[in-house]
């Protein structure tokens, strides 16, 4: 969920995770109003890590889940946080989630999609390196065909789940006839989903996304649906995630006396 930071409608969160009762929540551009406002729910979900941030880049998770560890990534800039964690569901199998907010390009955040699409990118690597079962979720500033959504994919050789279901919209919630689907999800082979859906508004400029999966390691029935990078396009990969690398590194630093 996309809380959209500058919203104060904090009540209207907490009542529609009391009414889904989900085993994990995610928050993006969740600020310290955000984190204070959310400490009402923290004994239903005890496991949790946070980070206020109050550029847009804020995130917080939660979980009813065991964990075996959680932790906050910066794959390309220090500003620039992601959620990482290895979760444990009733009958002792575990999954690993990824919570991610990589940034837009736009005149008032980044003039490029460089540092977006290195992002990404580093993830998918990091998501094929990682064994067992996998979810990459969160508000990727990109549609679902771009290309560099496309290469993460085949990067990290998870499945999009709105293939076959439709938009599933998100973005822009006060706008039903200009919606695009940037708040993605990405899974395993081995994780089916039962639903996925929106949910209602609560005031921000981004929907929730809700989905409701089951793992099953022994059927792998979706393998055929996975996609893996062609030729020349493991270069390209590498290429793109050393632009994010350098255009963050290029970055005009603030100074004051």
């Amino acid at each position: 969920m996309n809380v959209y930071q500058y919203n104060e409608r904090h009540e209207e969160l907490i009542k529609l995770v009391r009414e889904i009762k989900p085993d994990i929540l995610l928050t993006i551009e969740s600020n310290q109003a955000w984190e204070d406002a959310m400490i009402e729910i923290e004994e239903e979900y005890p496991n949790f890590k946070k980070v206020a941030l109050e550029n847009t880049y804020g995130i917080h998770f939660y979980t009813k889940l065991y964990v075996n560890y959680m932790k906050v990534n910066y794959f390309i800039a220090d500003d620039l946080p992601s959620i990482e964690a290895s979760l444990v569901i009733e009958n002792g199998t575990s999954f690993t989630f990824f919570g991610i907010h990589p940034p837009p390009p736009s005149p008032t955040e980044e003039d490029n999609s460089r540092e977006r699409d290195g992002e990404l990118l580093s993830i998918g690597k990091k998501v094929k390196e990682t064994k067992g079962p996998v979810i990459v979720v969160g508000d990727f500033n990109n549609v679902a065909w771009a290309k560099s959504s496309i290469l993460f994919r085949k990067t990290s050789e998870l499945i999009d789940p709105r293939i076959g279901r439709g938009f599933i919209a998100t973005y822009h919630a006060k706008y039903r006839l200009l919606r695009f689907p940037i708040d993605l999800f990405f899974h395993s082979t081995d994780i089916f989903m039962e639903d996925f859906k929106t949910l209602r508004n609560i005031g921000s400029d981004h929907l929730p996304l809700f989905c409701k999966f089951f793992i099953n390691q022994t059927e792998g029935s979706q393998k055929e649906e996975m996609e893996t990078l062609e030729e020349g396009e493991e270069e390209e990969v590498e290429e793109m995630i050393e632009d994010g690398i350098n255009e963050e590194s290029d970055r005009p630093v603030a100074a004051s006396e």
